[in-house]
C-alpha cells in the first residue's frame, strides 16, 4: 500500500510542479512580452507551492529523508539507537497529529464558515488549507509505518 501511495503522491508532486512552471512561465510572458500581467497567475502560484511544500514535506517523511541532525543517532548503536528512532517518530506522529491534523482541520473549518475566499480567484481558502490536515495525515500514515518497522527490526 505504501508503494502505491508513494507514487500517487510523486505523480501528484510533478504534475503541481509543472502546473507551477507553467503558471510562472506565463506570468513572466505575459508581464514582461505581452505588457498585459496576467491578474491569477500570482495568487495561483502562491496557493500552489503551499500544496507543493505541504504534500512534499509528507511525502519526504515518508521516504524518511526530511531533514534531520543525525548526530546523536549515528553516534548511538543497538537498543539505544532504536529508542532513540522510535521517540522521535513517536513526536513526529503527536505533532503531525495535534497541530497539522486537529489545528489544520480547525483552520479549515474556521475558514469554510467564515467564508473566506482568495482575492483574486474567489476561491475559498478552505480549500487552499485543506492540504494541512491532509498532508497531517499522510504523516501520520508514514510515522505509523516507521514505528512498525522499527518494533518489528532487531536493531535500527
Amino acid at each position: 500500500m505504501k508503494q502505491k501511495l508513494d507514487k500517487v503522491i510523486g505523480l501528484a508532486l510533478m504534475l503541481l510542479m509543472a502546473a507551477m512552471v507553467l503558471n510562472v512561465t506565463w506570468q513572466v510572458v505575459s508581464r514582461y512580452v505581452l505588457q498585459n500581467p496576467s491578474s491569477f497567475t500570482d495568487e495561483l502560484s502562491r496557493y500552489m507551492l503551499i500544496w507543493l511544500g505541504m504534500l512534499g514535506s509528507a511525502y519526504v517523511a515518508g521516504q524518511n529523508q526530511h531533514l534531520a541532525i543525525d548526530i546523536l543517532p549515528n553516534k548511538l548503536e543497538g537498543t539505544s539507537k532504536q529508542r532513540l528512532l522510535l521517540f522521535i517518530a513517536a513526536a513526529v506522529l503527536v505533532f503531525a497529529l495535534v497541530v497539522m491534523i486537529v489545528g489544520g482541520a480547525n483552520l479549515v473549518y474556521i475558514t469554510f464558515l467564515l467564508g473566506q475566499k482568495s482575492a483574486t480567484l474567489q476561491v475559498p481558502l478552505a480549500y487552499v488549507y485543506a492540504i494541512i490536515p491532509f498532508s497531517g495525515l499522510l504523516v501520520v500514515f508514514y510515522q505509523a509505518l516507521q514505528i512498525q518497522t522499527l518494533l518489528t527490526s532487531k536493531t535500527a
